[in-house]
């Protein structure tokens, strides 16, 4: 099994839609950390995983300098940022979202 891991940082706002009063209901941001695992049986034609530069350019250019509800049709926390990072980036299996210190929400398919 062939491994690779991108580390990403965004910056970009947000806000939460909950259930329960919170100051995180109202717009703001974060220097986001994002580190992407991918893995493959086999190489592609190119001899990779998957291109470091494609995973950067899926990324960035989807959330970084935005604000992230504007973006997405989901609740943008960090655990269902995580999830849609494994969903969007190919051979991605787990993700990793940092959005402050001593904060970090994982989502790793099964």
């Amino acid at each position: 099994m062939y491994y690779v891991r991108k580390k990403i940082e965004i910056s970009a706002a947000h806000f939460l839609s909950l259930s329960y009063e919170s100051k995180c209901s109202q717009l703001h941001g974060h220097n986001w950390d994002l580190t992407i695992e991918c893995k493959a049986k086999e190489l592609n034609a190119d001899g990779m995983v998957v291109d470091f530069t494609h995973i950067k350019k899926q990324i960035l250019d989807k959330l970084d300098h935005k604000v992230i509800n504007d973006e997405v049709d989901f609740n943008p926390t960090a655990e269902n940022i995580a999830r849609w990072v494994v969903e969007t980036v190919p051979n991605c299996f787990r993700c990793t979202v940092r959005e402050s210190a001593g904060n970090e929400a994982i989502f790793e398919l099964d």
